[in-house]
Formats: C-alpha cells, sequence, structure tokens
C-alpha cells in the first residue's frame, strides 16, 4: 500500500466517532499532565492502561499517543510561566521561556511554543509518512559506538550553552554524569555512590532532579527577592508574535523540526536530548549568543519543534522495529501486546489500519491542540496575576505529588528539597543547571554503549574510528571542541 493510499485508509480509521472521541480525551488530558508540573505522560499513560483492555486497538494506541504527544504542548506552559518543567523534555524551554514571561511577553512566548509545536508535529507527521522505510533502515545501521559517540557529541554541543564560562559550563556536565552514575551497575550489579542507602539503589529519580533544579530553586529564589508586580491582563494582540519575532522563529522552528525527526526515529534517544541539541544548535549558529537565557524566542521556538517532531518520529523505530525509544514508548508497545498486536517490520502489511490510522489521528489531535490551546493563552498567562506568596504553597504541592507519584516514595520528596536548595546554589554561583541534567541523562546513556562498544571490540577503542558514523560524530566532537578553545583564545585577546 503506497502513502497515499494509506493515507486516505487511514483516514477512514481516524475519523470513526469512537476513535475521535479518544483522541480528544488523550489530548486533553495529556495537555493537562504536561501543565501540572512533574507529573508527565509516563504516570498518564500507566493508569490508562487499564483502560484500554476494554476498547478496540485502535482507540487504545490513539489515546494513549495523544497523551504523550499534548504532554510536550502543555510542558511547555509550566516551564515558560512558571520555571517548572512539566515534562523533562520542556527543561530547556524555561531557559529563555521564563525570561520572556518575566518580561510581560509571556503570551508571545507561550505562541511561539504552540506554533512551533505545531508545525515540528505536522512536518514530523510528513517525515514518519514520506521516510518511514528509510528511517528504520537507518535506525538499524545504528551500533553501539555509533550511539556512545553520538551522545559525548550531544554533550560537546551543549557545553556551547554556558555563555562566557566554559569551564563552569564543563563543570555542570561533569557533576551531571556523576550524578548519572548513581544507583546499581547494570553489569556487575555493584552499588555505586550508594553510600548503604537502598533508596538509591535504583538512582536519582530524573524528576525529582529536574523539579529541584528549576521548580524548587526558583521558588527560594523568588522568595528571596520579594513579590513581583501583577502584569497587565493580555488581550490577543499581545499574544501575537512580532513579525520580527515569527523572522526569528522560522529557521529555528525548521531545524528543530530537522533534529527531532532525526533523534525521535532512533531507537533509545527520545525527545529530551534533542530539545537540548536544538537549544546548543540554535545559541552555536545565532549572531548575537549572548541574547540567550534572556529571553530569546529562538530559545524557545526550537526546542519545542524538535521535542514535537521527536515524539511524532519515536513511533517509527516502536511500530515498525518492535523497539522502544524510551520508556513511554515501551508502554506503548505493553499496550498493543494487549491487544495481541506484535510490533515489526510485517506491521503495515498485518495492520495497515492501526499504522495509518495512528499516522492520520497525528495530524488531528495536533490540529486540536492548536484550537485548544490558543485561546487558553490568556488563561494560562493569568496564573502570573496571582501574588507569589499565593502561589508558593500550590507549586510546592504540584511539586511533591508529582515527584511521589513516579516511584511513590517519600524519599524522593526530600531528595527534591535538598536538590532545589543545591540548585539555588548554583545560581546563586551563575552555574547552568541545563547542563547538569543533559550530563544526566546522558551518562548512563553514553556508558552503557560504551561498554557494549568495547565489548563488541574487545576492548579496541579504534571501534569508534573504524565506523564511518562513530568516527563521523568524534570528528564533529573535536572540531566542536577546537572552535570553542580558538574562539575563548580570541575573546582573551581581545
Amino acid at each position: 500500500m503506497g502513502a497515499w493510499d494509506g493515507l486516505i485508509y487511514g483516514l477512514g480509521v481516524a475519523t470513526q466517532p469512537s476513535v475521535l472521541l479518544y483522541c480528544f480525551f488523550g489530548v486533553a488530558l495529556g495537555t493537562l499532565i504536561g501543565v501540572l508540573p512533574g507529573i508527565g505522560a509516563m504516570a498518564a499513560i500507566s493508569l490508562l492502561l487499564p483502560i484500554t483492555y476494554y476498547i478496540s486497538a485502535e482507540s487504545a494506541l490513539v489515546m494513549l499517543a495523544g497523551v504523550y504527544y499534548g504532554s510536550q504542548y502543555g510542558g511547555a506552559v509550566a516551564s515558560i510561566l512558571l520555571r517548572l518543567p512539566g515534562t523533562p523534555q520542556s527543561a530547556v524551554t524555561a531557559l529563555d521561556g521564563y525570561p520572556m514571561a518575566v518580561q510581560g511577553r509571556g503570551g508571545q512566548a507561550l505562541f511561539a511554543a504552540m506554533l512551533s509545536s505545531f508545525v515540528g508535529s505536522m512536518l514530523g507527521i510528513v517525515v514518519l509518512v514520506v521516510l518511514a522505510g528509510w528511517l528504520g533502515r537507518v535506525a538499524t545501521s545504528f551500533g553501539a559506538a555509533d550511539y556512545a559517540a553520538m551522545m559525548v557529541l550531544g554533550l560537546v554541543a551543549a557545553s556551547t550553552i554556558g555563555s562566557g564560562a566554559p569551564a563552569k559550563g564543563l563543570a555542570m556536565v561533569v557533576l551531571g554524569l556523576i550524578l548519572g552514575t548513581v544507583g546499581t551497575d547494570v553489569n556487575s550489579g555493584a552499588q555505586r555512590m550508594t553510600f548503604g542507602s537502598t533508596q538509591l539503589m535504583d538512582g536519582i529519580n530524573l524528576v525529582a532532579l529536574a523539579m529541584g533544579l528549576f521548580g524548587v530553586a526558583e521558588v527560594i529564589g523568588n522568595i528571596r527577592r520579594g513579590d513581583r508586580g501583577q502584569p497587565d491582563r493580555v488581550r490577543l494582540a499581545q499574544m501575537m508574535p512580532t513579525r520580527d519575532d515569527l523572522r526569528r522563529m522560522a529557521m529555528p522552528t525548521l531545524r528543530g523540526t530537522a533534529l527531532g525527526s532525526f533523534f525521535g526515529a532512533l531507537p533509545g534517544t527520545g525527545s529530551t536530548i534533542s530539545s537540548f541539541l536544538s537549544y546548543a544548535m540554535e545559541r552555536r549558529v545565532s549572531r548575537r549568543p549572548e541574547r540567550f537565557g534572556k529571553g530569546a524566542i529562538e530559545g524557545v521556538a526550537g526546542p519545542e519543534a524538535a521535542n514535537n517532531a521527536a515524539a511524532i518520529t519515536a513511533f517509527v523505530p516502536t511500530l515498525t522495529l518492535g523497539i522502544p525509544g524510551d520508556p513511554i514508548m515501551a508502554l506503548m508497545l505493553g499496550a498493543l501486546v494487549i491487544h495481541g498486536v506484535q510490533p515489526g517490520p510485517m506491521m503495515l502489511e498485518a495492520r495497515p489500519e492501526m499504522f495509518w490510522g495512528l499516522v492520520v489521528s497525528f495530524g488531528i489531535g495536533n490540529l486540536l491542540l492548536l484550537i485548544l490551546n490558543l485561546p487558553l493563552i490568556g488563561l494560562w498567562v493569568s496564573i502570573l496575576r496571582l501574588p507569589f506568596r499565593w502561589l508558593y504553597p500550590a507549586i510546592i504541592v504540584f511539586v511533591c505529588l508529582g515527584v511521589y507519584s513516579v516511584r511513590s516514595s517519600s524519599f524522593d520528596v526530600m531528595a527534591v528539597a535538598v536538590i532545589g536548595a543545591a540548585g539555588h546554589l548554583l545560581a546563586m554561583a551563575r552555574f547552568n543547571p541545563a547542563l547538569l541534567l543533559l550530563g544526566f541523562v546522558l551518562g548512563p546513556l553514553i556508558e552503557t554503549n560504551l561498554r557494549r562498544a568495547l565489548l563488541i571490540s574487545r576492548g579496541d577503542p579504534l571501534v569508534f574510528l573504524e565506523r564511518p558514523i562513530a568516527a563521523g560524530f568524534v570528528a564533529a566532537s573535536a572540531m566542536l571542541i577546537v572552535w570553542s578553545v580558538w574562539q575563548a583564545a580570541r575573546r582573551k585577546r581581545s
């Protein structure tokens, strides 16, 4: 079945009343889950899995997928308005979205996030339809050495986020790598840096780390700075980006979509890496990188387009290879298995109604998200009108509920308080917490693939230069390092 015939066939499946109803329910619930800081799509999809026993396989997958990419939209809201990442992917959006909100441009930041998310998702659907087979073949060509080299490139690229202080940026990356090693070594079973605590055997909770660094630390900082003035009500005209904003959003949105489409199709990468790499790329190619972190609209548009495009193309390895790209995709696989569907290369022939119905539902769901979210921008911005002394308790309650819901652990709640205090001290010393978070996310992936590559090559490190893909990533990392050192030397001379 060709792409055009498949889309027509999928349109008939996706427009069935029951499938449309579950699509609307999924995207609406996903937006709400994304707005509530720290809860995330993982908890929502886990709670919805029992419901899928009683509905059709198509409706179940469409609903769960709507929760997944709907949370990408909602996650930007709390990041921009309160600097509380609703999802791990939206943590980087807070770097420039929150300064825009503080400057009274919260409506424009949200509009930019929604518009770039929609464009990234729709272009991701085009990539999924046109290049699904090709992306699947590319994904299978990646080995352990290629993945490890790609992750190293991600860290090297992200080190450019720290403006004017490369040593501090490197320190944050290294600290994130160290924190990522806490827990049980999957190869030897040894306990690493747990200090005899059974609560640390599973490692540090990513949600607790993100909420502490970005949420609790921001609350502490606002308490020290005192209450803020109330902004005026936002009208529709104030939500619209200026012509200059739209011009500066265009290329970051396209570049973010390209990054997200590529990395989303690679098993094990996910949209978190895409959003961070997009931010690093935008800062690198910008003619005025000093604006980033102070309210640059490119720092909102690029990452949001990247993580939404990655959320769509993440279904490529899941459906065509049966390889989940992240834990949420693993839950999707579980939902398919519940209904007796076997994902893999033969799925397009065996269950075309499910594959093409899901693809068409992506377009319908993203259109519903745009219609739902744009009128609500004024409501979200009105959160800023609440006195912060009223907002503190609600923020802390949401943080605690979100962190506790992940592992039902009171230790994680205490950990987020300690991490928040440490994050505030780091912010006072002008360290960038985003680099720490990126090192924490990529560290375990680098270690796993590095060990696997060396095991396959029997300890020969030249495997990273013998494979063309890995060699390309290593060369790009080396060039970025040389370029950064040269720029630092030039600034020192001037």
